[in-house]
């Protein structure tokens, strides 16, 4: 099954990517943040730096099948079970790309203070060049890759409800960040529904 046949590759060369902007309706966002915000068993993201753990402020949480862990930030995180609204969510994410997905890894972002660095997300436990899907809910943010060898920057303006697919080569060859930002004045939930291996 071919994926996303009427919409156009965002990415000059060495990867595959695709944004829908109104994936989800404005209401339907509104909602989802609102569910998820509530329901999801968030944590403090914690980081080994010089020896040293440090808290940070965004939250982090991650869902799948039973039996999946995933090391994120050096720490291994053992998957909560699918919520309803999770669930849901990705089976519409799967039946409107042709992908599958057994994990999710959510982000709460409170405000523009809180972003990420530059990244690949080629963690061994994945499933090479499948495909990873971010959902974004509520405040809309820039999102930023960069071509790791020729330095060539593409920039994105996530909105609230909007879908973005990342395949093929893309995390060999890219690397892509959320900047910091003043303007953002209200909360983000990010989803990454990824296929890991079991």
């Amino acid at each position: 099954m071919i994926a996303f046949p009427f919409q156009e590759n965002l990415l000059p060369f060495d990867g595959e990517l695709y944004y829908t902007p109104n994936f989800l309706v404005l209401a339907e966002a509104n909602k989802s943040f609102g569910q998820l915000e509530k329901e999801i068993v968030w944590s403090n993201e914690e980081l080994i730096l010089f020896g040293k753990q440090i808290q940070l402020s965004r939250k982090v949480a991650f869902y799948g099948d039973e039996g999946l862990t995933y090391t994120y930030s050096g720490r291994i995180k053992k998957a909560y079970n699918w919520s309803s609204v999770l669930e849901d969510i990705k089976t519409l994410i799967a039946t409107h790309s042709g992908e599958s997905f057994n994990a999710c890894l959510l982000n709460y972002y409170h405000d523009g203070s809180e972003g990420m660095g530059w990244h690949s997300d080629n963690e061994k436990e994945l499933v090479e060049h499948t495909a990873i899907a971010s959902l974004s809910l509520g405040d809309s943010r820039d999102f930023v890759l960069k071509h790791k060898k020729t330095g060539q920057n593409v920039r994105i303006h996530l909105q609230n409800g909007s879908l973005l697919i990342m395949k093929g080569e893309i995390q060999n060859n890219w690397l892509h960040a959320l900047p910091k930002t003043k303007k953002s004045k209200k909360p983000r939930i990010n989803l990454t529904f990824r296929l890991m291996k079991t």
